[in-house]
């Protein structure tokens, strides 16, 4: 049994087992620790990796929910987005986002201004700007390249965008760690038992870094494992009812291209009428999403080919210079919406809130169906509410909201600071802000202990090696796609990464004693995950890691 395990496990009795590390398991984990819970969580991959992962990385308050009359949910979404702008700023940024209005449209420019006073009265408490509206010739000035046949008009209006979102699940899987809970990745979950005369159940686990089997107890289990919620549920001593009704959100990350907006823009496609985001990220463009019904294999999600070429197709209708084909592709990525079942409504119809139910007959077995991006901290706390119902223990009521994340700083000076005396070159000095916020003066230690750690391993990022022993050492990374896909981002590069393995591993080798056996399982592993992404550069390379 590994170190990251307790040897006691299975004499520990927990108040609660979370399944599933993804950012709503990660909530729910912080905010039962931070309230005295005994916690574990498991999760068979590593944390935030799946549909954390695969949003379109926005937080916000549902704009197009209003269209569904789901004014609670966009009053949640927009309350905890003012939540997040305090608990996590280094993380959490104001968006601009252009909304182009054009003739024949579904939605009329007399229904977006409509909609755009609603959510500005929805959001009464907000920091961010009230919404513009526009004239055909002030939205050409902000984005020339629109495209300005039957354009009338335009609304702009804020909301925030999380660059890295899964740098918000690992902080706050840091700050339940924290608190005194027990995160184990790699651990997937064979089987669910029932109760017990202390009104505990046994959750049995295979660790898949040893293949050791192990068991834990608590007397709350819940099941947060997104789109996996049912498949989860199948391990138990019943097949539950089915809760899960997940559809196929796909985007695609372009370089900056002819006519390329320097706002987010929030577009109506003319296809199918579904809004979709043309969006300025991590240097690049992110554009996205589809919305599909999926029934495959979740844990092998990729984009298809028809999906590419819609998105290409409205982005060069609405952009008129860009003439993107696929080739300008660099690579996409796509997941699951772990979203309620239905067998009627369509998929733009699926409601986006979120449910806690318990099983028929299995009391203190919640799986947790639906939820945002923006509102897993409302989840959380209604969920860790419930879980002290259930226990019989008056806890103390959730402080989430009022406390910051590891990465957070206080001092808005820091910034400014940090990029001043850090010594690195200031690309550096400002992507270890992006991705570590406050932190980012941890892994600078690093580099006194040894000069090397301070060369950069990535030349188009700049990132450090230092980053690299930061991620195994202080942020739990298991496996090099952890490092460069969850921790220090450089996998989310134009080449996802392809290249800066080889140096990360190498370091590894160095710096962590990996064997040569190793070095080569890491990177073939590495390098047979990150396919799905459909790289630009597997055209173009050999992906074999020699």
């Amino acid at each position: 049994m590994t170190s990251r395990i307790p040897a006691n496990i299975s004499e520990i009795s927990f108040d609660v087992i979370i399944i599933g590390a993804g950012i709503n398991g990660a909530g729910i984990a912080r905010d039962a620790a931070m309230r005295g819970l005994q916690v574990l969580v498991l999760d068979k991959g590593d944390v935030g990796g799946g549909t954390s992962s695969w949003s379109s990385r926005l937080i916000h308050g549902g704009l197009r929910y209003l269209e569904h009359a789901e004014l609670g949910l966009v009053r949640e979404s927009l309350r905890e987005r003012e939540t997040l702008f305090r608990i996590a700023p280094h993380l959490v940024k104001p968006l601009p986002i252009l909304l182009p209005i054009y003739e024949h449209a579904v939605r009329s420019a007399l229904t977006i201004r409509a909609g755009m006073i609603a959510y500005d009265m929805l959001s009464f408490d907000k920091s961010l700007p009230r919404h513009r509206m526009l004239t055909r010739d002030e939205a050409i000035v902000k984005a020339p390249g629109l495209n300005r046949n039957g354009l009338r008009a335009a609304a702009i209006y804020y909301d925030a965008q999380v660059e890295f979102a899964e740098r918000l699940v690992v902080e706050n899987v840091l700050s339940a760690q924290a608190y005194g809970a027990i995160v184990i990745t790699y651990a997937r979950v064979q089987k669910l038992s029932g109760q017990f005369m202390d009104s505990s159940r046994v959750v049995e686990f295979i660790d898949t870094r040893t293949a050791a089997a192990l068991a834990a107890r608590g007397r709350i289990i819940v099941n947060a494992a997104g789109p996996w919620v049912d498949e989860v549920l199948t391990t138990g001593e019943r097949t539950s009812e089915h809760l899960i009704g997940g559809t196929k959100g796909s985007h695609i990350i372009v370089n900056s291209f002819a006519g390329a907006p320097s706002t987010a823009l929030y577009v109506e496609a003319e296809s199918d009428k579904r809004p979709f985001f043309i969006i300025p990220w991590d240097g690049k463009y992110l554009i996205g999403t589809t919305d599909i019904r999926f029934t495959g294999d979740l844990d092998h999600v990729e984009i298809e080919d028809e999906e590419i070429e819609y998105l290409l197709r409205e982005t060069n209708r609405v952009i008129s210079p860009a003439r993107l084909l696929r080739d300008a592709v660099l690579y996409t990525y796509a997941g699951v919406r772990p979203l309620p079942y239905t067998e009627n409504k369509n998929e733009q119809g699926i409601t986006r809130r979120h449910f806690i139910r318990e099983s028929r007959g299995q009391e203190g077995l919640l799986s947790i169906v639906g939820g945002k991006l923006t509102t897993y901290r409302s989840l959380a706390e209604q969920t860790v509410n419930l879980i002290g119902q259930k226990l019989g223990k008056n806890l103390p009521r959730c402080s989430t909201a009022g406390s910051a994340l590891p990465g957070a700083y206080t001092d808005h000076s820091f910034p400014e600071e940090f990029k001043s005396d850090s010594g690195l070159s200031l690309q550096t000095r400002e992507r270890l802000l992006r991705v570590y916020g406050a932190r980012a003066q941890e892994v600078v230690k690093l580099t006194a202990q040894d000069e090397w750690l301070a060369k950069n391993f990535d030349e188009e990022t700049e990132a450090i090696a230092a980053e690299l022993i930061f991620s195994f050492r202080q942020e739990m990374a298991e496996t090099l796609a952890d490092c460069l896909l969850r921790r220090t981002m450089v996998g989310l590069n134009s080449s996802v990464g392809i290249g800066a393995d080889k140096t990360a591993a190498a370091i590894a080798q160095k710096y962590l004693g990996w064997s040569e056996t190793r070095v080569q399982e890491e990177l073939a592993a590495y390098r047979l995950y990150v396919k799905r992404f459909h790289p630009r550069i597997l055209s173009r390379r050999d992906l074999s890691p020699t």
